[in-house]
């Protein structure tokens, strides 16, 4: 059975943005802007993409 993941991708920059607004980016696994990771859809991470709607977004949820 394999798991089901999502790709998010970062389409606006961390500058200007309080440091736990950049801190959450940062633990998301982003490095770069215009970078797309795909990771599991879990609550933990759901909730993580829901504290910066304005900074990310989920560009493919697979939940096959």
């Amino acid at each position: 059975m394999a798991a089901k993941t999502m790709r998010i991708q970062q389409y606006r920059s961390t500058i200007g943005q309080k440091s736990t607004i950049k801190t959450v980016v940062k633990h998301l696994g982003f490095r770069r802007l215009n970078q797309t990771l795909e990771r599991p859809d879990t609550a933990a991470i759901r909730g993580m993409v829901a504290k910066v709607p304005h900074l990310v977004r989920i560009v493919e949820d697979s939940s096959n």
